[in-house]
């Protein structure tokens, strides 16, 4: 059983586990089970260039991002369980938990983060009705996203990044991620806005 569990490991599904996972010494954290199915073969980031990202070095690649997350991650927070090479097929609400199943296994999670890609592949069984066309991308890119209200589609599943209906820019996708993870440690802090920031 988790306490939260992402769905996918591009830029805001990475900046979401890096951001609750950061919060491993805080008294209302600290015994929260953290997930990521570390899915990363669909990102855009596989083929991206970055030149204009603030902190990253001109000229990193994007496929060289997505392995230094994961090695930021288990690094850090090596607490927050990686799941590799399973492909989640179905997200299925039992109470007030959730059920994801992969092409492997099946989790059950309290909280559930949707971190995959907007196009019109997506194709998770049980997020069917939710879907929509992207009300920030050109119509000809026949791009989706997953009704929310910032963020939330109904109670106790997320969506981040570009599927929750933002434009496809690293910053933007890696700020929802974070946006998404300060919500959830707020949920957890009993209501408390909470943000965990480390200082010299």
């Amino acid at each position: 059983m988790f306490d939260v569990l992402i769905v996918g490991g591009g830029a805001s599904g990475m900046s979401c586990a890096l951001v609750l996972g950061s919060a491993k010494d805080r008294a209302y954290a600290r015994e929260k089970r953290i997930g990521i199915i570390v899915h990363q073969k669909a990102s855009h980031l596989q083929d991206a260039l970055f030149n204009n990202v603030l902190g990253i070095a001109p000229g990193t690649t994007g496929a060289a991002i997505l392995e230094s997350g994961k090695s930021q991650l288990v690094t850090q927070y090596p607490h927050v369980a990686q799941i590799e090479k399973e492909k989640v097929l179905e997200i299925k609400r039992n109470g007030d938990q959730f059920t994801v199943r992969t092409n492997k296994n099946n989790y059950s999670s309290k909280l559930v983060v949707i971190a995959v890609g907007y196009t019109n592949l997506m194709r998770i069984k049980g997020l069917e009705h939710y879907i929509e066309a992207h009300p920030r991308a050109a119509a000809e890119k026949d791009r989706i996203w997953l009704k929310n209200r910032d963020h939330l589609i109904e109670d106790g599943l997320y969506v981040t990044g570009t599927l929750a209906g933002w434009r496809s820019q690293f910053a933007i996708a890696s700020g929802s991620g974070a946006h998404v993870a300060t919500d959830i440690l707020t949920l957890w802090n009993n209501g408390k806005h909470t943000k965990v920031h480390d200082k010299i």
